[in-house]
């Protein structure tokens, strides 16, 4: 009863059109299947239908309107210059704007904190990788010394391999050294005092002096050169070397 009433009223008033912009069509044919406009036409319970003859209805009446609205010189399109505020406040769209810059940063953080676990992971790998390759290339040259000592192999090659890998791994501190080069003290005590040549491992058997017996003279090894019988004769023959002799004499055999 109010809507009647409020709807007679409307009509009581008698607006113009532009004032009421009203527009009146009913159900329009679908052109693609050219189906009759009844009620029949539109499954009410098939919600693609329904939607389709809304639309096809409200476009009918927007053609309808259009020509009414020019003729009345009444603007239908947007302006270019068109400003429209937003629904939302600017301090609203201020928090939505601090919450996904805190959410972003949150899941860089995250990132990252990924691809550090990842880094570790594959750090500790590598680190393990190398102490096993380390411990298996000592317990290779282990077994190869046990061999060697008991006479299963006459090689040697292991001493090589190791010394080569020495070598390697002091490379870079080695030409650290050369390049940088010795410091001001040391450059001044070779000013004052000179090298003075090498002195450790100087009285050292090489493999040439080992092989080289030009020197040798068996009067003078064996004690049977001028003046040797007179000061002692056998007993100096037989003399046993004192105990440190001995334990060099032990140690060169090694």
């Amino acid at each position: 009863e109010g809507l009647k009433q409020c709807l007679s009223e409307f009509k009581q008033q008698q607006l113009a059109w532009v004032e009421r912009l009203d527009v009146t069509s009913g159900q329009v044919a679908d052109p693609v299947s050219q189906s009759a406009s009844n009620k029949d036409a539109v499954d009410p319970e098939n919600d693609f239908q329904r939607e389709m003859s809304f639309y096809r209805q409200a476009q009918a009446a927007v053609l309808e309107a259009l020509p009414k609205l020019r003729k009345l010189q009444v603007p239908t399109r947007r302006p270019d210059d068109y400003f429209a505020e937003m629904a939302k406040s600017d301090q609203q769209m201020q928090k939505i704007r601090q919450k996904l810059k805190s959410k972003q940063e949150a899941m860089e953080r995250s990132e990252k904190a990924k691809q550090l676990r990842a880094m570790r992971k594959y750090g500790k790998k590598v680190q393990t990788e190398i102490l096993q390759r380390r411990q298996k290339e000592k317990k290779n040259m282990l077994n190869a010394v046990k061999k060697y000592q008991k006479g299963l192999s006459d090689k040697l090659d292991f001493l090589d391999e190791e010394q080569t890998s020495s070598q390697g791994n002091k490379k870079g501190s080695a030409s650290q050294r050369i390049k940088k080069g010795p410091n001001a003290k040391r450059r001044y005590k070779n000013q004052k005092f000179g090298f003075g040549g090498k002195k450790k491992g100087s009285k050292w058997n090489t493999k040439e002096s080992f092989n080289d017996v030009s020197s040798f003279r068996a009067k003078v090894a064996h004690n049977k050169g001028p003046g040797k019988a007179g000061k002692g004769g056998k007993k100096a023959l037989n003399k046993r070397p004192g105990k440190r002799a001995r334990q060099k004499m032990k140690s060169r055999a090694r």
